[in-house]
């Protein structure tokens, strides 16, 4: 112990004669750690960010699509498989599944007045609502007897509503859609951006029926695409096999054959994600290992011009009775102190900066408690391991001919 305290008292007086050499060694340090911090923290933030506009996306959700199938040795599209019929079949028989909505969807031109805008125009039923989380902000949804009769009417998002109409209320207006004037019975409220960058508030809903008959002429029954909701998150999993089971017996697709369809669920969506994400904080946590690298070696060259700089004290230390062992360690925890410093001050630094990064993104980017003694004991590790080669190298000196260095 008293070894140690007087390597540390030896360390600290070495380090406060060489400020500006001992500045620029910890700023090495301390510019990886930072990096370390800021890349643990940020990948973090980002995740749940993105894990949470994929929740708001939708309600634990199914997405049904159209597969491609093998069709006399050749690999082509199957298109007008999925049907309002299978949706209802879906909605009746698959009892994990709550709400299921079709969608038919094309991009056109819409006036109101002088103004045009093109948007998205979707054809669906009112589960449409619930399965994407879309509430209305004023007016109401269409309802069921509107879809029997295939009423002019839609629900527009707050992109539309603001190019259209401005500040005006478009409630119980007018907009043509094509050659046909549909009445604006509501607006929904603005989501903003999904996770897949789409501005989820620039489209306009009408009942499908409208959509098919003024619209899009489609074949009937056909849809691009079902949306389906699992009761929980847990039953998602169940939701899909049931889909998928139902959807087989209604295709007449025979065992072991491949299906005209593909049911992908939400968490699926959220997994690829954190896959994504966990990849590209690997990457960014290699270049901020590359940094810590650099200054590991920074430490190390300071620590051999100091070994050369100060090559008589050491003899004069080890002629007067000092040990190989105490100058190793005088030497050792020279180069731990100076890159514990850096790493102290580059998690200071690091934090600081995440935190004001997250708030200016819109993310909980908090350092963990790991991240933080991670790079703690990573700058010390660092000390040790460039310092090891100076601190043996000053052991190693013979007095007399260190005694003879001018």
């Amino acid at each position: 112990m008293t070894l140690f305290l007087g390597a540390v008292r030896l360390a600290l007086s070495a380090i406060v004669r060489n400020k500006l050499r001992a500045a620029l060694t910890v700023l090495g340090i301390l510019i990886g750690v930072t990096a370390v911090v800021m890349v643990t923290a940020l990948a973090g933030g980002a995740s749940a960010s993105v894990g949470d506009q994929i929740d708001s996306f939708a309600s634990n959700a199914l997405f049904i699509n159209p597969e491609s199938v093998q069709q006399s040795g050749v690999r082509a599209k199957t298109l007008g498989r999925l049907t309002e019929g299978d949706g209802r079949a879906i909605a009746r028989e698959a009892v994990s599944v709550t709400h299921v909505a079709p969608w038919l969807s094309t991009t056109g031109q819409v006036v109101a007045g002088d103004r045009n805008v093109a948007t998205l125009l979707v054809g669906t039923t009112t589960s449409y609502f619930p399965v994407r989380r879309f509430r209305i902000a004023k007016g109401e949804a269409w309802t069921e007897a509107d879809e029997s009769v295939k009423s002019k009417v839609c629900v527009i998002g707050q992109t539309v509503a603001d190019k259209l109409f401005g500040d005006l209320d478009p409630v119980g207006r007018t907009i043509r859609v094509g050659s046909s004037p549909f009445r604006v019975i509501g607006t929904l409220e603005a989501k903003g951006n999904s996770p897949f960058g789409e501005d989820q508030d620039d489209r306009i809903l009408m009942p499908i029926g409208s959509f098919r008959g003024r619209v899009m002429s489609t074949s009937p029954g056909r849809v691009d695409m079902l949306l389906a909701s699992a009761s929980s998150e847990e039953t998602a999993t169940r939701a899909q096999a049931q889909v998928t089971s139902i959807l087989r017996q209604r295709h007449r697709i025979p065992d072991g054959r491949e299906s005209d369809f593909k049911v992908n669920t939400q968490s699926e969506m959220r997994e690829a994600q954190r896959a994504i994400a966990e990849v590209l904080s690997s990457l960014l946590l290699s270049v901020a290992a590359v940094s810590l690298v650099v200054g590991g070696i920074g430490v190390m060259n300071i620590m051999l011009v100091s070994v050369a700089e100060r090559t008589r004290e050491i003899g004069i230390r080890l002629s007067i009775g000092a040990r190989e062992r105490d100058i190793l360690v005088q030497f050792l925890v020279e180069a731990v102190v100076l890159s514990l410093a850096g790493g102290v001050l580059g998690i200071v630094v690091g934090s600081a900066a995440t935190l004001g990064l997250g708030h200016a993104l819109g993310w909980n980017a908090t350092p963990t408690p790991t991240a933080i003694a991670v790079a703690a004991a990573t700058s010390a590790v660092i000390g040790v391991v460039f310092g090891f080669l100076p601190a043996r190298r000053a052991a190693a000196l013979d007095p007399i001919e260190a005694l003879r260095t001018e």
